[in-house]
């Protein structure tokens, strides 16, 4: 246990930013799966209207530092491209 006050506020802080981290890490995982679900089963409009949730809850993340830019950045791109090829399919 830290023994100054500082530390103990720094390791209180951390705590709670862990816990906001797993609920947004959770969140996005389940939008992840819904996305996935609804591109397999090629309903395409309620795809990019979740795929738009999806961007703008990821982004947020990332700008949070709770995922790095470059992973969210990556996982819009690979869900763009399924959309457009189930989309053409």
């Amino acid at each position: 246990m830290p023994i100054k006050k500082t530390a103990m506020k720094e390791l209180k802080k951390a705590g709670k930013r862990h816990i906001r981290n797993i609920s947004i890490i959770s969140t996005l995982r389940t939008s992840a799966k819904k996305l996935e679900s609804l591109i397999l089963e090629k309903k395409i409009d309620e795809a990019a209207k979740e795929l738009n949730k999806f961007k703008s809850m990821i982004d947020k993340a990332a700008a949070k530092k709770v995922i790095h830019k470059n992973l969210a950045s990556r996982r819009i791109s690979r869900f763009m491209k399924k959309l457009a090829l189930a989309s053409k399919a």
